[in-house]
C-alpha cells in the first residue's frame, strides 16, 4: 500500500527528461529502523508518527508520488576524467517543499544497483551510513551547508567487503544533487543543448536571481564560486577534511555532499590526509580550497559555449571568474578566522598576520585544532609572541566561545560508535555522539571526554570511502 504523507514535486524527473534512468529498489528482507531524523521529517512537512520509515526508507514501499530516478553525471576522480559514472547505489524518490518553502530532494543512498552501478552491488553497510548520518548532522549543527539524514535503516541482508557486514539504506535530503559532473557528463557527449537545458533549470532552482541577467551562465559561474569559497572556508574553520573532492562529490548548490572517507582533524598538521585512497595527499586539509578552484575550472570548461559565442571571449570570462574564486575564499577564510580569534570591530590592516601567527604557532607542536582556538576565550595560546599582539587587540570571549565548537565528531569516538552498531548490534554510543554533536557550541556537564582528542598511539588515524 502506497504511503500518500508526502506532497511530491518532481521537475527533476519532469523537466529533465534524459537526464536520468528510472530505477526500483532491491527488496529489504528484514527492514529495521536505525534512526529517524523526527525533527527533519517534520521540517520537510512529514507526519513521523504515521511513517512506516522501515518500509519506506529501506526502499520497500515507495510513497505515492515518487518517481524514482537514478540520476547521470560524470567525474574527474583524484584528476582523471571517467565519462560516465551517475548514481549507482542511490535513488531520488523525488522533491518536496518544505515547511520553509524549499525545494529538497528525498534520495535512497544503498538500496542496490542502478543502470550506473557498473559492476557495483548499489549496497551500503551499517557503519558508512551511521558515519555519513553523524557527519550530516554534525556539519548542519556547525552552521555549515550539508546534505542531512532523514532515515537510516538496516535492511537485514548481508553486503560483502572485505568482510561481511550488515546491509543499511540511508535517506538523505539535500538541495538537489546535481553536480559539477552532472554538467560534465553532457558536456563530454558535446550536448551542449542539454547543458544549456541543465544550466536553466539549476538557475531556476538555486539561483533565480540570475535568470534575468544579461549573461545568467556567466552569472551562475560565478555565484557556484562564491558558494564553493563560502563552503571551503567553512570546512577549513573547523578542520573537516572532506576526503574525496572529485567533482561529482561538488554539488553546484554550495552543500557538502557524500561524506565517504570525511573525517575531522585532531592536531593541527596542513598536511593532514585521513582517506586510505588519497596516497598522493591530493585532497589533504590545506589542498582543499586550491581542489575548489580546480573542480571550479572544469565546471567552467562545460559552460564556455553558453558564456559567449566566441571562444576566445567565453575563455576569458571564465577564467576570471574561477580565479576570482581565491578572492573570494580568502575573503570568508579570514571573516572567519577574525570571528575565531574573537576579533571585533572592523578588519584591520594586521588581521592576516594574527590568523596565520597562529595557525603557524601550532604547526608541527602536536595542538589539538579545536581546543586551540576554544582556549582562546581564557586568553591561552601556543604562542607568548603572538599572544600580546593578538591581547591588544582586546578579543572578546564570548565572540570566540560562539564562534569555536567545544565539541566535534572526534574521529576516535566515530570509529568506537560505529564498531559498536556494526559488531554488537548496540547503537547507544552512535545516540550519544549524535546528541552531544548536535549542540556543538555549548558547554555541559558529564561530557568532558568528548572534548578529548584521540591518544598519540592510536595515530595514524584512517578512513575508508564505504562503498
Amino acid at each position: 500500500m502506497a504511503v500518500t504523507s508526502f506532497n511530491f514535486d518532481n521537475t527533476y524527473a519532469k523537466d529533465l527528461e534524459g537526464f536520468y534512468a528510472p530505477g526500483h529498489a532491491d527488496p529489504a528482507p528484514a527492514p529495521k529502523l536505525l534512526k529517524l531524523n523526527t525533527a527533519l521529517a517534520i521540517e520537510l512537512g512529514l507526519d513521523p508518527d504515521q511513517l512506516n520509515a522501515a518500509e519506506i526508507f529501506s526502499g520497500n514501499q515507495p510513497p505515492e508520488g515518487a518517481t524514482v530516478i537514478a540520476q547521470a553525471y560524470a567525474g574527474h576522480q583524484f584528476g582523471n576524467f571517467v565519462p560516465q559514472l551517475g548514481d549507482g547505489r542511490a535513488l531520488l524518490l523525488g522533491e518536496v517543499i518544505d515547511i520553509h518553502g524549499q525545494r529538497r530532494d528525498i534520495q535512497l543512498k544503498g538500496s542496490g544497483r542502478t543502470a550506473f552501478s557498473r559492476g557495483g552491488d548499489g549496497k551500503a553497510a551499517v557503519g558508512p551510513v551511521l558515519r555519513e548520518y553523524l557527519m550530516g548532522e554534525g556539519m548542519h549543527a556547525l552552521g555549515i551547508p550539508t546534505t542531512r539524514a532523514l532515515a537510516a535503516v538496516a535492511t537485514g541482508q548481508p553486503v560483502f567487503r572485505e568482510t561481511r557486514l550488515p546491509g543499511a539504506v540511508l535517506t538523505r535530503v539535500a538541495s538537489s544533487h546535481i553536480r559539477v559532473g552532472t554538467f560534465q557528463f553532457f558536456a563530454a557527449r558535446q550536448a551542449y543543448d542539454k547543458v544549456k537545458k541543465l544550466a536553466d533549470y539549476s538557475i531556476a532552482r538555486h539561483y533565480p536571481e540570475l535568470a534575468k541577467d544579461p549573461n545568467p551562465y556567466l552569472a551562475f559561474l560565478n555565484s557556484v564560486c562564491d558558494r564553493q569559497a563560502s563552503l571551503i572556508a567553512k570546512w577549513v574553520h573547523v578542520g573537516f577534511i572532506h576526503g574525496v573532492m572529485n567533482t561529482d562529490n561538488m554539488a553546484i548548490s554550495g552543500e557538502t555532499i557524500d561524506y565517504g572517507p570525511c573525517a575531522f582533524m585532531d592536531r593541527y598538521s596542513p598536511s593532514t590526509v585521513f582517506s586510505s585512497i588519497d596516497r598522493q595527499g591530493r585532497y589533504a586539509f590545506a589542498n582543499q580550497p586550491v581542489i575548489a578552484r580546480w573542480n571550479l575550472a572544469r565546471l567552467a570548461e562545460t559552460l564556455l559555449p553558453l558564456i559567449d559565442n566566441d571562444d576566445k571571449v567565453a575563455i576569458e570570462k571564465a577564467t576570471n571568474a574561477v580565479n576570482n574564486f581565491t578572492d573570494l575564499y580568502d575573503h570568508y577564510w579570514l571573516e572567519g578566522m577574525r570571528a575565531k580569534l574573537g576579533l571585533k570591530g572592523e578588519p584591520q590592516p594586521g588581521d592576516l598576520l594574527l590568523a596565520t601567527g597562529f595557525l603557524a604557532a601550532m604547526d608541527g607542536q602536536n595542538i589539538d585544532y579545536t581546543l586551540a582556538f576554544r582556549s582562546l576565550a581564557e586568553k591561552r595560546s601556543p604562542s607568548e609572541a603572538w599572544a600580546e599582539a593578538w591581547q591588544e587587540r582586546n578579543p572578546d570571549p564570548a565572540l570566540i566561545l560562539q564562534n569555536n565548537p567545544l565539541y566535534i565528531l572526534r574521529n576516535h569516538r566515530v570509529e568506537a560508535a560505529l564498531a559498536a552498531a556494526t559488531e554488537q548490534n548496540n547503537l547507544e554510543p552512535f545516540e550519544t555522539l549524535l546528541e552531544v554533536i548536535t549542540q556543538p557550541f555549548t558547554e555541559r556537564p558529564g561530557l568532558e571526554a568528548y572534548t578529548q582528542p584521540a591518544p598519540l598511539e592510536s595515530e595514524p588515524y584512517r578512513t575508508f570511502c564505504g562503498t
